[in-house]
């Protein structure tokens, strides 16, 4: 299994125009191949800062939810609301080591 955050801090005045586009993509993003789970994090702090949270069954099933339709459309939507750079990282998780 593949887990993914990424870190987006936003301009806070469009924070509302991402809350939308996570709402109305978000089921869409969980129904693609490989998706086992997606949610949004926001930060306790700073709240122009959020983090998608997902799992993968593994890097192909990511790679090709980057090469998407669909990630086409939210990235790039996405993007244009950026404050500042994000910033992704992926881990494994191997439940026979736990």
């Amino acid at each position: 299994m593949l887990l993914r955050v990424v870190r987006m801090t936003f301009d806070p005045a469009r924070v509302a125009d991402f809350r939308a586009i996570f709402r109305a993509t978000a089921p869409r993003i969980r129904q693609q191949p490989g998706c086992r789970h997606l949610e949004l994090w926001q930060d306790a702090d700073q709240p122009h800062i959020f983090c998608t949270y997902s799992h993968w069954d593994d890097a192909a099933a990511l790679d090709a939810y980057r090469q998407s339709a669909l990630f086409g459309e939210v990235w790039p939507a996405t993007k244009r609301l950026f404050g500042a750079p994000p910033f992704a990282f992926s881990s494994l998780t191997r439940r026979d080591e736990a």
